[in-house]
């Protein structure tokens, strides 16, 4: 099994990295092949019997996933991405990374005739926005509220068609706000989400941009991996006609989080968080609904975080 993985040094390719490397199997089949690819060479691990390859590209320069589809890659992992502010706040760059180097991966696996092979991309819960009902479904209408959103919401609607077309056997899951992320802050509008649990469990401060009433649909980075290796090992036409679906969630407030920083970390943790409104930040996030209703991810055996308070717990036995 030859897998390919875009976005590969970043936090969650590299969780993707590690649990295949673990397992060294995907869908029943011995992993032969790793194939790497970020704009920087991500880390390669040995894995007795498998070939690691890392490649450091820019993906949304002419051909520059050429030499990797030329290999004929059997699963595709496609998570390179430009993240949510960042896209906000340059609109070709999110673009060119977010949509067009997506159409570039699906024309070349329709030009070398891939249509077997298994592409699962990450989306998002920024697909969704506007005048949205309480509780939103899968088939709710898109109707994004961000350029990166919008970006996103393009790739779904691509990679369903050339499916329907028989070109390649696409999946899109939506992810939901991942919670607590590793490291440190990055551009992701959600990156609060993360930080004010994440900095003050580790004795540093933390920046809330958004009122504590806001609610988030979130999901932990083990919960992610695996649904990403699940979405691999799903039978395509499983998916039905649409190849999109959103990951199960559960709906915490910004409140909430607090209350278990403040449980987990006691009052000293909730003391170090500061609340500096970021209305740019705030009109991003609450633009994202927050309540879905999951039964199909579910039915199709996607598994979700139990509480907010085992996504806490786990990260503190990662993190020790």
């Amino acid at each position: 099994m030859h897998v390919l993985i875009t976005g590969a040094a970043g936090f969650l390719g590299q969780r993707l990295v590690h649990a295949l490397a673990a397992c060294r199997e995907l869908d029943g089949q011995p992993l032969s092949r790793l194939t790497l690819v970020d704009q920087v060479e991500a880390p390669a691990p040995e894995i007795a019997g498998v070939e690691c390859v890392a490649r450091a590209v820019d993906i949304a320069a002419p051909g520059a996933l050429d030499a990797s589809l030329d290999e004929h890659p059997q699963v595709i992992f496609h998570l390179a991405a430009v993240v949510s502010s960042a896209a906000e706040a340059d609109l070709d760059l999110g673009t060119t990374v977010n949509f067009e180097a997506t159409r570039a991966l699906l024309e070349g696996c329709r030009a070398r005739k891939l249509s077997s092979t298994r592409l699962i991309m990450a989306s998002s819960v920024a697909v969704y926005g506007g005048d949205l009902p309480d509780v939103v479904e899968d088939m709710t209408a898109l109707t994004p509220q961000s350029s990166y959103g919008t970006q996103k919401a393009m790739c779904e609607l691509l990679i369903t068609d050339y499916s329907r077309r028989g070109l390649v056997d696409g999946r899109v899951l939506r992810l939901p706000t991942i919670v607590i992320r590793p490291g440190r802050p990055n551009a992701a509008a959600s990156s609060f989400a993360s930080s004010i649990l994440r900095e003050p469990l580790n004795g540093e401060d933390a920046v809330c941009p958004v009122p504590t009433d806001l609610e988030l649909f979130v999901m932990s980075p083990r919960r992610v991996t695996e649904a990403l290796i699940h979405g691999a090992e799903v039978a395509g036409e499983a998916f039905g006609p649409s190849r999109a679906l959103m990951l199960p969630g559960i709906t915490v407030s910004v409140a909430e989080m607090l209350e278990a920083l403040r449980e987990t970390g006691g009052e000293a943790a909730l003391a170090r968080v500061r609340h500096e409104p970021d209305p740019r930040i705030e009109a991003i996030v609450a633009s994202w609904p927050a309540r879905f209703i999951n039964a199909r991810a579910r039915e199709l055996g996607f598994q979700g975080d139990a509480n907010l308070r085992d996504i806490v717990e786990s990260y503190l036995g990662e993190r020790d």
